[in-house]
């Protein structure tokens, strides 16, 4: 089910903004991007189970001694996965996204924590589990790996985000990998809107619920619907905190603001989490311009 055009339109204005404004910004835009590294890798490594908190996280990357014992695989997956999140920043500029540029993220993300598994798809009898979803054969990965980059590639017509969004879908059902298909799939999601000129996203732990129906609805009955509506509210989000940054704005807790000006906290949070205001989330804290004049209406 394609993204509406009120959608479309609300996208279109925000990428005009956001491409009118940083002009001359372009080192203030890289800090924001490596500022939010730490949340991007702490909540897609929750996302697989990781037991690492946004904190520890954040103290990995830094090599900050960590107060507890955390496992040398999570230290691992923390740093090899920021490492990658780097590297696609510059390598998305350098050509539409392929096989080749696929077994090298997995290399760099799973190299040093298994490496026997380490940029390679599955092979024969090699088979993976996702809840109740079992992936294709490993006979068939290559192929259909293949036809979903050459579908992606060759689909001019299809708006941006419905074809980002199906290329997820199909990528993680078809699972091409021991390990590390997730973490993998939503990097691909930032490379491929990187490539476009688009902000990176960061799909939340706390919204695992709703990332997992995305993929029960399209392998139900292939609707896409639920996926789309995540990178639409993750990339406006997105938008939101490079143009508030990008303004030079006075930043504060969505808390305080909802205080200083009486207004409902709930109504405020549930226009947050819609992107009906220029909220977004800094370490779990929603935030806002403080100068925003907000509209009930809205």
């Amino acid at each position: 089910m394609a993204i509406n055009n009120p959608t479309k339109k609300r996208i279109q204005e925000l990428k005009a903004e956001y491409d009118s404004i940083r002009k001359g910004k372009e080192s203030l835009l890289v800090m924001v991007d490596e500022a939010e590294v730490p949340e991007a890798v702490y909540n897609s490594n929750a996302i697989e189970n990781s037991t690492l908190t946004l904190k520890e996280t954040e103290k990995i990357l830094l090599d900050m001694e960590v107060s507890r014992d955390v496992s040398v695989r999570e230290v691992f997956e923390a740093k090899n996965l920021a490492r990658v999140t780097g590297y696609i920043r510059t390598k998305s500029q350098e050509g539409e996204i392929g096989k080749e540029t696929i077994l090298l993220l997995h290399q760099m993300l799973i190299g040093g924590i298994n490496d026997q598994i380490a940029g390679r798809f599955r092979t024969k009898g090699e088979y993976v589990r996702v809840g109740t979803h079992i992936a294709p054969a490993p006979e068939h990965v290559e192929r259909m790996i293949e036809a979903t980059l050459v579908e992606y590639t060759s689909d001019h017509n299809s708006y941006f985000l419905d074809k980002v969004g199906k290329f997820h879908l199909e990528f993680e059902t078809i699972h091409p990998f021991n390990d590390g298909n997730g973490r993998i799939g939503r990097v691909l999601i930032n490379y491929q809107l990187q490539r476009l000129g688009f902000p990176s996203v960061i799909v939340r732990d706390r919204e695992k619920k709703e990332y997992y129906q995305a993929f029960g609805d399209y392998r139900d009955s292939k609707n896409t619907k639920t996926m789309e509506k995540i990178l639409v509210l993750g990339l406006m989000e997105s938008f939101h905190k490079r143009i508030t940054y990008l303004k030079g704005e006075t930043i504060i807790p969505l808390s305080d603001y909802t205080k200083k000006h009486s207004l409902s906290g709930p109504a405020l949070s549930n226009a947050a989490r819609r992107q009906k205001i220029p909220a977004f989330r800094e370490k779990g804290v929603w935030k806002i311009p403080e100068n925003f004049k907000y509209e009930a209406s809205k």
